[in-house]
């Protein structure tokens, strides 16, 4: 009798028997969907349908696929891609066989999601930094044939700058972002909501730009924030992209394309080229 119950209190079955796999480990089948899963917040949809992440079909994005178009074959360029995100706009880059694809992303969840792409989708050209943009700009002596920054110039707190420094190191730029203008976004529009009200100007190469200061309202909390370093951060003037840009040098200006409508605020795309 004794002999018997020992036996059931150490049966296999007993659950309290079963020693726990730590947390940090993965004990299913090794497949690339685990790398997906085991980091949050994934904003972009994969190439593939047995893959599963976010929803933009940004691997297939029509602006970057007109801003290469512009620019010509990539191949054996040397390229800069400011803000990766997940690394789908670097997926379309490699397709081009450039020389180099240096990829900068300050956001870390937002690089461990670069990471896990260029292993799935063999980006063999890029290499990905984590990291602030403007110090790179500022002691990197490669002077890139191409450089593409969607998504992140109205996430800075001096977007002006970042364009000064970014056209010393690129011959050709192409740029997607949100801009302020008061005709596109007038009083009242709730796509006002997050600025603040205060406007300043500042100098650039001998001309005056407009900062318009916005605030993330603690959107940065999500695991899917893919915004700036700070929160106070400022939008430009329509018209002062162009204008800047055509004093930095760039002699070709291409606005390709424009949402005075867009949900997030008024936005366009600009290939630009010395």
């Amino acid at each position: 009798m004794l002999h018997h119950l020992l036996r059931k209190l150490i049966s296999p079955t007993d659950t309290r028997a079963v020693e726990r796999v730590f947390s940090q480990y993965d004990m299913s089948m090794p497949k690339h969907q685990n790398a997906i899963d085991a980091l949050p917040g994934w904003n972009s949809a994969f190439p593939t349908n047995d893959l599963t992440a976010g929803n933009h079909p940004l691997h297939a994005d029509g602006r970057i696929i007109d801003a290469m178009r512009a620019y010509g074959s990539l191949a054996g360029k040397v390229v800069l891609e400011i803000g990766p995100l997940e690394g789908m706009h670097t997926f379309l880059l490699n397709q081009q066989k450039p020389a180099r694809i240096d990829a900068i992303e300050a956001n870390r969840l937002c690089f461990l999601r670069c990471l896990v792409t260029k292993e799935i989708l063999g980006l063999d050209r890029a290499h990905f930094y984590l990291g602030d943009i403007q110090p790179w700009l500022e002691t990197q002596e490669t002077v890139y044939d191409f450089a593409l920054a969607s998504g992140v110039l109205y996430h800075m707190p001096d977007p002006a700058g970042f364009l000064v420094r970014l056209s010393r190191k690129a011959e050709a730029i192409f740029i997607w972002t949100h801009f302020f203008d008061e005709t596109m976004m007038p009083q009242g529009d709730t796509r006002r909501y997050p600025f603040s009200g205060r406007m300043e100007t500042r100098t650039f190469e001998g001309l005056s730009v407009r900062y318009y200061e916005r605030s993330y309202h603690r959107a940065q909390k999500n695991a899917s924030f893919c915004g700036g370093m700070k929160d106070r951060h400022y939008w430009m003037h329509r018209d002062d992209i162009l204008s800047l840009l055509e004093r930095l040098g760039y002699r070709t200006i291409e606005i390709q394309a424009e949402d005075p409508a867009h949900s997030g605020g008024p936005c366009f795309s600009v290939f630009a080229r010395k």
